[in-house]
């Protein structure tokens, strides 16, 4: 079987299931704009530039043709693939940065899956979420083309995959027939409970399971996962608890939404405004993946906040370290944690109820063991990489094959994970 698998930047969400199709003997080729991690055998095709920039800073004329083009351009390689007798027998790919949009021009008998990560509205998700955040009528209108691109992708696509029940939610109720809800998976081996785990600072400290350190990671310190919200509780929990450390992982760049006015990045304009002691706080920047596991067998407490937008693999692979978490209540995070059973949630807004969360997992760790060993069983049973992959394994044949029996399947009802 020869898949293509097609992302921006890949190959991101793909990255697992590809590893294992290549070691089952697949071809596996990667169609993207660049690579973000190499993966032994798989061969990567690039399409170029389209120029989309960052997410949240287009304008309406930037909305959707740059994205068009990246359709074209991917086309073109499949066509190509075709031409020269190495059609896929499969494609899989990212809707929503264009990329999918013609595939089935290019490919109209060859089955097509979409990875539908997030749909746009100016209500109910990450748009409008903060009470600051005003959906003007440009602001609309650029979330409309947005959705263009992904609505000519859904509406030739036989079947599409989602992260989570809540991430398939926010599609048009005519395409959720189709979109099935299964994660990538999190690798449990790796993300696992360690007792005598360590974890070395930049001034040389020596932090184990048991000290008094909180933990906050994303990718980017940024409003859109909670790192406002978790400076100021952290300030109001370092006055009262002299020893407590706050560790904290993530860029200063911005993944999602706007920086602060000024051009400073959130984090100076953070501690400016907390004044959190500097001896106390501790900002390690994007660190290794093995860095990040260390964090999180370690910490007394791992504070994870985020709009109602794409749940974040990181959260998860905190839990699966049997990590006490404390998480905001918005609709992703809810989907996994329930408050008292396998973590505690707190509104986003609310400063003083994550930082009373905070000092009751520093004063009172024993309470939050049976947390903390539910946590990591509701990772292993729903999220475990094998199980996950070879979920996505049976769906992608059972999608193939259903395509070779049966020419149109558009009316079909979606093909369902028998697991």
């Amino acid at each position: 079987m020869h898949v293509v698998f097609v992302h921006r930047h890949g190959p991101g969400q793909f990255v697992h299931i590809a590893r294992r199709l290549i070691l089952d003997g697949w071809t596996v080729t990667l169609v993207c704009e660049s690579t973000d991690r190499p993966v032994p055998g798989l061969r990567v095709l690039r399409y170029g530039s389209a120029d989309t920039g960052a997410h949240g800073r287009r304008d309406r004329k930037e909305a959707s043709i740059p994205y068009i083009e990246a359709g074209r351009r991917v086309a073109d390689i499949l066509s190509r693939l075709s031409l020269h007798g190495r059609a896929p027998d499969l494609v899989v790919g990212h809707i929503a940065w264009g990329g999918m949009m013609f595939v089935k021009d290019a490919l109209p008998d060859t089955p097509v899956i979409g990875f539908c990560e997030y749909y746009f509205h100016p209500q109910g998700g990450d748009a409008g979420f903060a009470p600051s955040d005003e959906i003007s009528l440009e602001r609309r209108q650029t979330m409309r083309l947005r959705n263009t691109v992904q609505l000519a992708t859904l509406d030739q696509m036989d079947y599409g995959i989602s992260p989570t029940i809540w991430q398939k939610s926010r599609y048009p109720a005519e395409y959720r027939n189709k979109i099935v809800a299964q994660h990538e998976g999190i690798d449990t081996s790796r993300a696992r409970p360690d007792a005598l785990a360590s974890f070395r600072l930049p001034d040389g400290t020596l932090l184990s399971a048991g000290d008094p350190v909180v933990t906050f990671a994303a990718r980017d310190l940024e409003p859109y996962r909670g790192f406002p919200q978790f400076m100021r509780a952290a300030a109001a929990v370092g006055k009262r608890n002299p020893d407590v450390r706050f560790v904290i992982a993530g860029g200063d760049g911005i993944s999602y939404g706007s920086g602060p006015q000024g051009g400073d990045s959130w984090r100076k304009q953070l501690l400016e405004e907390t004044g959190l002691s500097p001896d106390k706080v501790h900002f390690l920047g994007q660190i290794p993946h093995r860095d990040l596991v260390r964090l999180f067998q370690v910490t007394a407490a791992h504070v994870y906040l985020t709009y109602p937008f794409v749940l974040s693999w990181s959260f998860l692979e905190a839990m699966s370290c049997g990590a006490p978490v404390i998480a905001s209540a918005t609709p992703p995070v809810r989907e996994v944690v329930s408050d008292g059973i396998n973590g505690r949630l707190v509104d986003f807004f609310d400063i003083d109820g994550f930082a009373d969360k905070i000092e009751d997992a520093l004063a009172n760790p024993d309470t939050f063991r049976p947390l903390r060993t539910e946590a990591r069983r509701t990772i292993v049973s729903r999220y475990e990489l094998n199980d996950c992959c070879a979920k996505l394994h049976r769906f992608m044949l059972q999608v193939a094959a259903k395509r070779q029996e049966t020419p149109s399947v558009q009316q079909d009802p979606a093909v369902p994970l028998n697991a």
